[in-house]
């Protein structure tokens, strides 16, 4: 069995965190898969199920084929339309929870909206996430920004710089949790608690934690990230190559500004197949052709994206880019072509990708095969061996 040692568990450096326990210079994950269709918003009958069964069949799949990590949405609500996209979801902690239990080598996330979860709470669950999965559980933190789903649970929006502020008292709480401290008091701007304690402490012991990361695209999100992340996500340019590059030195440049280090991640809408034109004719069939536009008009609504508050071309361009993936990196062709796009991400100094496929059962081993092995033999990724797992 190879999990994460106590030993390892005890190196909190961010280098041991970020890497998530391999050695891959490129690492891939798997993103969305705890939601039904997962990121592709289409008709397509072989759309992603997003049901416990596949999610534990694909976990041991991606565990056995050297996948560095799983990433799971936080969604509470679908998004309406023919398939009501997105509105059957496996909640994020649990379902990590779950998949650490049925698996041996892969980091799995949970997607936790810091609004939602009281901070006690959800350190507890994490820690028990942990240490059922040796050290190999990860948190992705978002602020939330979907207003219908916080009147779910009857918790009013606040502004957006407030958004990151309470988020940071949430996280702060945790970490002391995390930590060697008992009995503690907090009071800040946002919450209010006396007498914390914690056990147990996180796999490791007291002052590990698990590896941590978060999305936020304005400067107050990018701020965030930069004091209390390991990893951080930002959009990769569609049109330039440089410009992915430049994004990920001022990620860095600020984290440097802060004394720290942060690795950068993009998001990618996988589309390979044997040619080219096959892989361009599914993507056309996908996101054109048989995509859920009548959930592709909800999101954007719920964005104020529409032909009256932006213009024409700008809506247009939009309504495409979520057609084709709620926005993430469109990567269509045959092996070569999609080995060598991301090895070029990662040329531009991207740590990882967390990539969608439309069904990823049935299109992870062609990727594994085809186009991790040609990463394999660039250098960028390490064969997996059959007692690593």
């Amino acid at each position: 069995m190879h999990a994460l040692s106590e030993a390892a568990a005890r190196d909190g450096s961010i280098q041991s965190r970020r890497a998530m326990h391999g050695k891959n210079t490129l690492q891939i994950g798997l993103f969305g898969p705890n939601c039904s269709s997962g990121r592709a918003v289409t008709l397509v009958p072989e759309r992603w199920s997003g049901n416990w069964p596949d999610n534990r069949r694909l976990a041991q799949m991606s565990d056995e084929a050297g996948i560095d990590f799983l990433l799971p949405i936080g969604r509470w609500k679908g998004y309406g339309g023919d398939t009501d996209y997105q509105g059957t979801t496996l909640e994020t902690i649990t379902w990590a929870t779950g998949l650490l239990a049925s698996t041996k080598r892969i980091t799995v996330f949970g997607t936790v909206h810091a609004p939602i979860f009281n901070p006690v709470v959800a350190a507890k669950e994490m820690v028990t996430a942990g240490h059922i999965g040796e050290g190999r559980f990860g948190l992705n933190i978002v602020v939330g920004w979907n207003e219908g789903e916080f009147d779910m649970f009857g918790v009013a929006q606040r502004e957006h710089a407030d958004r990151y502020d309470y988020a940071e008292e949430w996280i702060d709480v945790i970490k002391m949790i995390w930590s060697d401290r008992e009995d503690f008091d907090f009071k800040g701007r946002y919450l209010d608690m006396k007498g914390i304690r914690g056990k147990p402490k996180p796999f490791g012991g007291a002052g590990t934690r698990p590896v941590i990361m978060n999305a936020g695209s304005s400067p107050a999100g990018q701020a965030f990230a930069v004091r209390n992340c390991d990893a951080f996500f930002l959009q990769a340019s569609r049109t330039s190559l440089d410009d992915t590059a430049q994004r990920v030195r001022n990620a860095q440049a600020a984290a440097r500004a802060q004394g720290c280090e942060i690795g950068c991640y993009t998001v990618g809408v996988v589309t390979c197949r044997p040619t080219r034109k096959e892989a361009e004719e599914y993507f056309q069939h996908i996101t054109v052709e048989r995509a859920d536009w009548r959930a592709v008009d909800g999101i954007l609504a719920l964005k104020n994206i529409s032909p009256q508050t932006v213009p024409m071309q700008d809506y247009v361009l939009k309504r495409s880019q979520y057609a084709q993936g709620m926005g993430g990196l469109p990567i269509v062709g045959d092996p070569d072509h999609v080995a060598a796009q991301l090895a070029d991400l990662s040329k531009a100094g991207l740590t990882g990708i967390a990539i969608s496929l439309v069904n990823y059962i049935d299109e992870l081993p062609y990727f594994v095969d085809e186009v991790c092995g040609r990463l394999e033999r660039m250098g960028l990724r390490e064969k997996v061996k059959p007692n690593d797992v």
